[in-house]
C-alpha cells in the first residue's frame, strides 16, 4: 500500500539532516551528475599536492571519497558545528585536520599556505582569500551551484522570483570575480542537470537540508503547499526540476603582473 502523506513526511522530519550526504534520498529522488566528475577530477588533483585546503567541507565526504591517499598536509574548514564534529570523526583518521571556522573572511591560514584549494557547493567564495592563501602557481577547483538551480521547487513554494535572484551565482560572474583577485581561470564549464523527486517526503528532507532554498522552511508553514505536491506527485509522477552546476579551475600566477612605473 502507498505511505500516506503524514508517514511520508514525518519520516523526513525525524531523519538527521548532518553533514552533506545525501544517501537517506536514494530511491525517492534522483540527481543527473555533471559530466566532468569532480569528485574524481578533484581527488586527481589532490593526490599530487603537497598541501590542500578543502573549504565548506561540510561533513567531510567529498574529500574523504575523492582519492585513497590524502596530500601530506590537508585542512578542512566548516562552520556549522554539527557538520564540524561529523568531518571531524572522517576526516582526522586519514591524517586531515578540521578546522571550526565562521561564514566570513578573513581564513586563518598564512598567505601561500596552500598549493591546492578546493570546495563543492561553497555557499559564498571568498575569492581574494583563496588568491592569498594559494601559493604561485597554486590551483583553486570548485564545482558550484549555478544560476535558478532547482527553481522549480523554490518557486513552487515562494512564487515567481526577481531576476536577480534567478541570474544569481552565474559562471561568468564567477570568472570576472576570480580575476579581480588575481587568478588566471584555465577552466569553466556549465550543465542543466534533470532532478526528480518521487514523493513528498524526498522534498520535505531536501528542504530541511539546503536550507538556502526555501528560507525559513518547516512543514507545518508550508503544509498546503506539501498536501498539494504530494497529490500531484501520485497523479502525474515524479516531481522535476533542474540543478545547475558549473566547474571553474583558476591558478595563481608565478609572476606577480608587472605595474607600471
Amino acid at each position: 500500500m502507498s505511505r500516506t502523506f503524514d508517514e511520508l513526511v514525518a519520516e523526513a522530519e525525524a531523519v538527521s539532516v548532518d553533514g552533506w550526504d545525501f544517501s537517506w534520498l536514494d530511491g525517492r529522488a534522483t540527481e543527473q551528475r555533471p559530466s566532468w566528475g569532480y569528485q574524481r577530477a578533484m581527488g586527481a588533483r589532490v593526490a599530487r599536492s603537497s598541501a590542500v585546503l578543502d573549504l565548506e567541507t561540510g561533513g567531510g565526504e567529498v574529500l574523504a571519497g575523492s582519492t585513497p591517499t590524502l596530500a601530506p598536509v590537508t585542512v578542512a574548514t566548516e562552520s556549522w558545528p554539527p557538520n564540524v564534529a561529523k568531518a571531524t570523526r572522517l576526516l582526522h583518521p586519514r591524517g586531515a585536520v578540521v578546522v571550526a571556522t565562521g561564514d566570513t573572511p578573513p581564513l586563518p591560514f598564512a598567505d601561500e599556505a596552500f598549493d591546492l584549494v578546493v570546495s563543492r557547493h561553497p555557499v559564498t567564495t571568498w575569492w581574494s582569500e583563496i588568491a592569498r592563501v594559494l601559493r604561485p602557481g597554486g590551483v583553486y577547483f570548485s564545482q558550484q551551484v549555478g544560476p535558478a538551480s532547482v527553481f522549480e521547487v523554490v518557486e513552487y513554494f515562494l512564487g515567481p522570483q526577481p531576476e536577480a535572484s534567478r541570474n544569481g551565482r552565474h559562471p561568468d560572474a564567477a570568472r570576472r570575480a576570480a580575476e579581480a583577485a588575481g587568478l588566471e581561470v584555465l577552466d569553466l564549464r556549465a550543465e542543466s542537470l534533470r532532478t526528480e523527486f518521487f514523493d513528498i517526503g524526498a522534498v520535505v528532507y531536501f528542504l530541511r537540508k539546503v536550507i538556502w532554498m526555501v528560507p525559513g522552511f518547516t512543514v507545518a508553514q508550508y503544509r498546503d503547499r506539501l498536501e498539494e505536491l504530494h497529490k500531484q506527485i501520485l497523479a502525474e509522477g515524479p516531481f522535476v526540476a533542474h540543478t545547475t552546476r558549473f566547474l571553474i579551475e583558476a591558478r595563481k600566477p608565478i609572476d606577480p603582473p608587472h605595474q607600471a612605473i
